[in-house]
């Protein structure tokens, strides 16, 4: 497949859909020479790695993926849409690059544009854009991972002089594997506990030089580099420890929380707790990011095997004169194809996520309750597509052969840089909690307001039926399921409105009996740890089904958006067998709760055998409909094959 075109006409209707919104943005990236490519078996030391990383990221600067990020007001767009799809494009390049710029430009800028006011756009935000001032986005600490509202660093005001004074406490509060920190970057966006005559008002955020234009360290603030790491060589992560560091308190982002000249705390959002998730939400889109960018490198390690296998031979057919290739092997078929199938139906769910946070931005929706749904589904889809991307990859790895385990070959790399994934921007395991926490609470406009504790009887008292929230195509989702036969067997799993109700039936029955399990905690003489602890297994896969359903509904609603022809029918099978597969791997959980007996489960094996043979003849225009030009797959085992 070239850039610029695909000679393939059903492949070019397929990547139309999974295209999405922001097709432009991709088509453009997808024709620009500057794109960061990835260079398999890139033997670089680390500082010129982190040079490299950097020259690459600074190219970047005039693309749709850092206007769209920047408000009208400092020359931007204000498109974050187009923003974070470019991003997940520079997900099938080069993933130091794809680190680098999503920190810089995402989370740093991110920071200034969603926590910040006017005066620090235009103060800050313009360096930001084209680079001249590299940043840091310093929230992560190694006493407090996942638990940000539990940091130890300190911003205190100190009336005498008008600074904050930025402190790190103790070896625990020390800032992490903080990326552009070792290296490049010269001022910190900062997370600290704002402590204003005495009193702490939660988490906040506030800006710190690091360095200074010669690249010495600021006075008072120590840094570290992380050095060598499992993957992303290219990305300088380092670590930033305070010593009382004095910044003026113009410095602090002050849309949520500012201080006056009286030198007293005012606050539009008077809780904590809530002012602390409502901070944490304008900054969505790093979650989203890391998905996008997963999702983009399970799709490259596809691409790389399906191709591979269509054209790598292995013994013989029985008329000993034609060898086999791989791919027409059921068991090779069973390995790529139902995780090509989940590749799409999860890069449909991304684009719905992402014109869910684009709206939001922009004004078109608003009210607290779809942002608190914009943050589930975001920290859902990105624990998803991660643990994914990381099993995708390995077994692409493993469906080459030897000839996988060669670095020019990419999945060494592919492996190594997106592993971190499952733990930055969130834990994946905490992630999924918060997920099951929000279908709990319903999405309640007060779920900020709840400690662990009070999410849980909230939700223990509300649910009695589980309330299903068709966020995604919600009218057409609801037509399918009222002309469905019927939610059990093979007769529901036949029509597209029966798996939507089994799919629906599933998450219900995991959400209303996680309620039921939890109301013990009601129960002043319950310890609400155990209990909650005792739950975990049953909460998490609550998540899995909640995720399970909406990414299928996002795949149904593409669907039903795309033109007629041969590439919707083909997409409609590509969705059967993310269906039977998923059922497939859950049929124990079908079986024991009564909805598939023991010979309708041996149905849906067959089925997915069915579906993978039906498939095969297609594979090639379903990885070309990826849309990854070819000069972004070069492996020298597909050199190799052609030779032969």
């Amino acid at each position: 497949m070239s850039s610029d075109q695909i000679t393939d006409p059903v492949a070019d209707q397929i990547r139309t859909v999974l295209d999405g919104r922001w097709a432009k943005t991709r088509q453009a990236l997808r024709a620009d020479d500057r794109f960061p490519v990835a260079v398999p078996a890139l033997e670089l030391g680390l500082e010129e790695h982190r040079q490299r990383t950097l020259e690459m990221t600074t190219a970047l600067t005039r693309t749709d993926l850092v206007r769209g990020g920047l408000p009208p007001s400092v020359g931007g767009t204000g498109d974050l849409g187009a923003s974070v799809t470019g991003l997940e494009m520079i997900g099938h390049g080069d993933l130091s690059v794809f680190v680098k710029a999503g920190v810089q430009f995402g989370l740093f800028g991110g920071a200034i544009a969603n926590l910040g006011t006017e005066r620090h756009h235009e103060r800050y935000l313009p360096g930001m854009a084209d680079l001249s001032l590299p940043g840091c986005f310093a929230m992560t600490e190694t006493g407090h991972g996942s638990d940000v509202q539990s940091i130890l660093t300190t911003a205190t005001h100190d009336p005498e002089t008008d600074e904050l004074v930025i402190h790190s406490p103790s070896h625990a509060a020390r800032k992490d594997y903080i990326g552009g920190a070792a290296r490049d970057a010269r001022l910190a966006a900062v997370f600290a506990q704002l402590v204003v005559g005495g009193e702490t008002h939660g988490v906040h955020c506030v800006l710190v030089p690091i360095r200074d234009e010669s690249g010495a360290a600021m006075p008072g603030v120590t840094i570290s580099d992380c050095g060598s790491k499992m993957g992303l060589r290219g990305v300088d992560n380092g670590r930033l420890m305070f010593d009382e560091v004095r910044v003026p308190r113009e410095n602090l982002l002050n849309r949520y929380g500012d201080i006056d000249d009286e030198g007293r705390y005012t606050s539009p959002i008077e809780s904590v707790n809530r002012r602390f998730f409502t901070m944490l939400g304008t900054l969505v889109r790093g979650r989203i990011t890391v998905g996008a960018g997963a999702g983009a490198a399970a799709r490259s390690a596809l691409a790389i095997a399906i191709r591979y296998g269509t054209r790598r031979t292995q013994f013989t057919y029985p008329d000993g004169e034609h060898e086999v290739v791989i791919l027409d092997y059921l068991g090779h078929q069973r390995k790529l194809l139902p995780r090509l199938a989940k590749s799409y139906a999860l890069a449909l769910a991304q684009n719905r996520v992402v014109e869910k946070m684009a709206a939001i931005d922009s004004g078109e929706v608003t009210g607290e309750s779809e942002q608190r749904e914009l943050e589930a589904r975001a920290a859902g889809l990105k624990a998803i597509t991660t643990e994914h991307a990381t099993d995708t990859i390995q077994t692409c790895r493993e469906a080459c052969g030897g000839a996988g385990y060669m670095s020019l070959n990419r999945f060494t790399d592919l492996k190594a840089d997106t592993d971190v994934f499952t733990t930055f921007e969130g834990d994946n395991t905490v992630l999924l909690q918060l997920v099951a926490k929000g279908m709990l609470t319903n999405y309640a406009s007060d779920f900020a307001d709840l400690d662990t504790r009070g999410a849980i009887l909230f939700g223990a008292r509300q649910l009695t039926t589980s309330v299903i929230e068709r966020t995604i195509g919600g009218s057409l989702i609801q037509r399918l399921i009222s002309g469905a036969p019927g939610k059990d067997g093979d007769d529901a799993l036949l029509d597209r409105g029966g798996q939507l109700a089994f799919f629906e039936d599933r998450e219900s029955h995991l959400t209303e009996t996680l309620a039921l399990r939890l109301r013990r905690v009601s129960d002043d003489e319950a310890d609400s740890f155990a209990v909650f602890n005792a739950a975990q297994d049953h909460l998490l896969d609550a998540a899995r089904a909640h995720m399970d359903r909406v990414t299928l509904e996002a795949f149904v609603t593409a669907i039903d958006e795309a033109a007629q022809g041969p590439g919707r029918d083909l997409l409609e099978k590509v969705c059967d067998l993310f269906v039977f597969s998923t059922v497939e791997a859950n049929r124990a959980w079908f079986m024991e709760h009564g909805r598939l007996s023991a010979s309708q489960s041996k149905g849906v094996v067959a089925r997915v055998n069915e579906l993978c043979a039906e498939l095969r003849p297609h594979v090639g225009t379903l990885v070309d409909g990826f849309g990854i030009p070819d000069a972004w797959l070069t492996t020298e085992m597909m050199d190799d094959l052609a030779r032969f």
